[in-house]
């Protein structure tokens, strides 16, 4: 994958961590659905985490 297309990735999955860091905010605690949110949120974020890396491996090599 080339840089450019996991810069734009990356772009994509930080908007949805944003958006589920927001929705999870506004949500009392033991609201129906909360667990779903949180769960997605952490595989959004590793998926993050697992784009960044591809980055900097691909910045380096």
């Amino acid at each position: 994958m080339s840089i450019r297309m996991l810069a734009v990735e990356l772009y994509s999955v930080m908007k949805r961590v944003k958006e589920l860091e927001k929705k999870l905010e506004n949500m009392a605690p033991g609201t129906p659905g909360r667990d779903e949110v949180e769960r997605e949120l952490n595989r959004e974020r590793a998926e993050q985490k697992r784009l960044k890396k591809m980055l900097d491996g691909a910045k380096e090599g």
